[in-house]
Parts: C-alpha cells; sequence; structure tokens
C-alpha cells in the first residue's frame, strides 16, 4: 500500500464533486487500497454513508472536511480571501470537535455562501485532528505563491503550534498551474522548518471521462455557461480516483510525502457506534445518572402539563 487518498469530494460537495459514495470504495477496493477519506466541502453529510460503505468494501474509512479559513488579520492587505485547511478525524473528540468547528462556522460565520472558520476556534477544538496545510489554496501556500517566505513560515509555524505533531505542508500535482511552484517552495520550507510534507490528490470523481459531468455541475452550482471560453476554470481532468501506482509516479522525488499517507492513516482510528440510539452527554445536577435525571424531569414536566390543562385539583385527580 505505497499510498493512500486523504482529500476526496464526494456528491456530498454539492458544489463541486459527483464522486458516488460506494463507487469511491468500491475503487478503492479494487486497487488494494487499504484506507480512503471522505473530506467534503465544509460538511460531514456522507460521512456516515462512506464510514458503512467502506467498511463493507475492507477498506479503512477516514473521515475529515475541507473547511475554509477565514483571511489572516496579520496578513494586511496582502490577502483578504480565504484559504482552505484540510481537517482529518484520529478519534471521537477530534470528530465531535469537527462537528463543532462546522457548526459553528455555519451558524456564526458563514460568508459567501460558506462557512469559515475563524483561527481563534482552532486553539480550543484542535484537539484530536490531524491538519494539512491546503497546498496552493492553503494559507501558507498563497504566501509561497506570492513571494512572501517570511509570512508562509510564520503561518506555518503557527498551525504547527494549534497542531502539535499533526500539521503536515500537503503538495499536489493535479494540473493546476500553480500546483509544480508550489510544491518546488514547500518542500524547502518544510525542511528549514523540520515539518512532514503529505502527498495528496484533490479528487472530485471517479473517471477522467466524468470530467465533463463534473464541469456542468460546478457551473450550475457557479451560475455559469458550461460554453463560456471566458469562464474561470478551476479544475483538471486529472482530478479523478488516481491508483496508488498513479500517484507513486507522481510523487516518485518526494518518497517521504508517500510515506507520509500511510502514516497518516495509521494515526485515524475513529469507531462509530451505529444502529443504536445514543443518548447526548447531557450535564445533570449533582451528577445524577442522565437516566434517572431524564425519569425525573418527565414526570414533573407531566405533573405541569396536567396542572396547565386542569386547573381543578379534584378535576385533574379525575383525569
Amino acid at each position: 500500500m505505497p499510498f493512500v487518498h486523504l482529500r476526496t469530494h464526494t456528491e456530498y460537495s454539492v458544489v463541486d464533486g459527483t464522486l458516488r459514495v460506494p463507487d469511491a470504495a468500491a475503487a478503492a477496493r479494487a486497487d488494494g487500497q487499504g484506507a480512503l477519506a471522505i473530506t467534503d466541502l465544509n460538511n460531514l453529510f456522507g460521512a456516515i454513508k462512506f464510514y458503512k460503505a467502506c467498511r463493507g468494501a475492507g477498506v479503512k474509512p477516514l473521515i475529515g472536511a475541507d473547511v475554509w479559513m477565514e483571511p489572516l488579520a496579520e496578513a494586511g492587505g496582502a490577502d483578504r480571501n480565504p484559504s482552505r485547511l484540510l481537517l482529518l478525524v484520529q478519534d471521537t473528540q477530534g470528530y465531535l470537535n469537527l462537528c463543532e468547528l462546522l457548526a459553528r462556522g455555519w451558524t456564526r460565520n458563514a460568508q459567501r455562501a460558506q462557512a469559515w472558520m475563524k483561527w481563534a476556534w482552532l486553539a480550543e477544538l484542535g484537539g484530536g485532528l490531524i491538519a494539512l496545510s491546503g497546498a496552493d489554496a492553503g494559507a501558507v501556500g498563497a504566501a509561497l505563491l506570492a513571494g512572501d517566505e517570511a509570512r508562509a513560515e510564520a503561518v506555518a509555524l503557527r498551525l504547527a503550534e494549534l497542531f502539535p505533531g499533526r500539521f503536515y505542508l500537503e503538495l499536489q500535482r493535479a494540473g493546476l498551474p500553480t500546483h509544480e511552484a508550489h510544491v518546488r517552495a514547500s518542500v524547502p520550507l518544510a525542511a528549514r522548518l523540520a515539518l512532514p510534507v503529505v502527498a495528496t490528490h484533490p479528487v472530485q470523481f471517479l473517471e477522467p471521462d466524468d470530467f465533463e459531468a463534473h464541469e456542468a455541475r460546478v457551473c450550475v452550482a457557479e451560475g455559469e455557461l458550461l460554453s463560456n471560453p471566458k469562464r474561470i476554470k478551476r479544475f483538471t481532468r486529472e482530478q479523478y480516483l488516481k491508483t496508488q501506482a498513479q500517484m507513486e509516479a507522481l510523487f516518485a522525488d518526494v518518497p517521504s510525502a508517500l510515506a507520509n499517507t500511510l502514516a497518516i492513516a495509521r494515526r485515524c482510528n475513529l469507531k462509530l457506534v451505529l444502529g443504536k440510539p445514543q443518548l447526548p452527554d447531557f450535564p445533570t445536577p449533582d451528577g445524577q445518572p442522565i437516566e434517572a435525571y431524564f425519569r425525573e424531569a418527565s414526570h414533573a414536566g407531566l405533573e405541569r402539563r396536567l396542572a396547565a390543562l386542569y386547573p381543578d385539583p379534584a378535576a385533574r385527580d379525575r383525569e
């Protein structure tokens, strides 16, 4: 198993993904991939379906999300655009933290029809999560491509502090013009800062022939015309679910980036309990068992309801 896909947008990335979850699990199994990640854009809608499909196919499911980070204040006028960060769940606490991050983003900081994460939230809710830099679309990558190495170093060190031992500089070669320039700048940065690198492939669809259908979906989401020659094209035909051999050939010159995909897959060990009703971990007075507290609260609520419906105690007793 030379490579694990850690960045996969499925049909649940409604603005830019067409990969169906069962097809992804089946393709991973057919290629002998021992693990596969789902990292839809700003949501976990497909996580349970993906978890079940992968386990059924004998593939280890990795759960995560591709999130938007709000612009860094220290960037000043240099970059007021949001950046991307990939978050992968290691354990139950990480899953709960990622759920909370996404909930906060959508309810407290929705911008441009997307949830933006605040950097301060990462300090509070980064536990149990592995962070990948977002490649050329991340804050580190944007600074490198702008030629601002000082800012790139500062942001990388900040993320390394927020995710101690759990932050990786992400490298991609999916055919976009910025990818190779970003790789050439990121590898020396990683060496200077003693940070690990990891290879990812931004998967949006299953096969190369699915590219046109994918572009049509993107146009629908963006209100664009497929035939518009001036349309900004953010994706390439290469963004299909490549085999391990193809990814190994792409990053033969950076073997550690391939090896770290396996290392990350080994570190992610979320186990979900499915098919069993589960009550939330609700705080109770004086540490009272939750079943006893719910029984007591239910009886008290019933008494209040009966008193409201039947103000006369005698009539209430008759009923």
